[in-house]
């Protein structure tokens, strides 16, 4: 799945076309290095995600094309 279409539908980040314009600015980091948009996301990855201030770390612990929303948060969990 693309990283833009998985932070989508993790609800990481609300919109994909928001989430696409972070991956071309360069505030989503996967693996240690700066990914685009069309990355494709694979389980056990660390995305690191710049949101001003403050750095999410989450790893992906499922991929899933569609989710409820109460089941988004399977999706990955929280790396401190």
């Amino acid at each position: 799945m693309r990283l833009d279409k998985f932070l989508k539908v993790s609800r990481l980040i609300k919109r994909r076309t928001v989430a696409n314009e972070a991956c071309d600015a360069g505030r989503v980091i996967v693996n240690g290095k700066p990914a685009k948009a069309s990355y494709d996301v694979k389980t056990g990855d660390i995305i690191e995600i710049g949101f001003g201030q403050k750095n999410l770390k989450v790893r992906v612990t499922d991929i899933k094309e569609t989710v409820r929303k109460d089941d988004a948060q399977t999706m990955y969990e929280v790396v401190v």
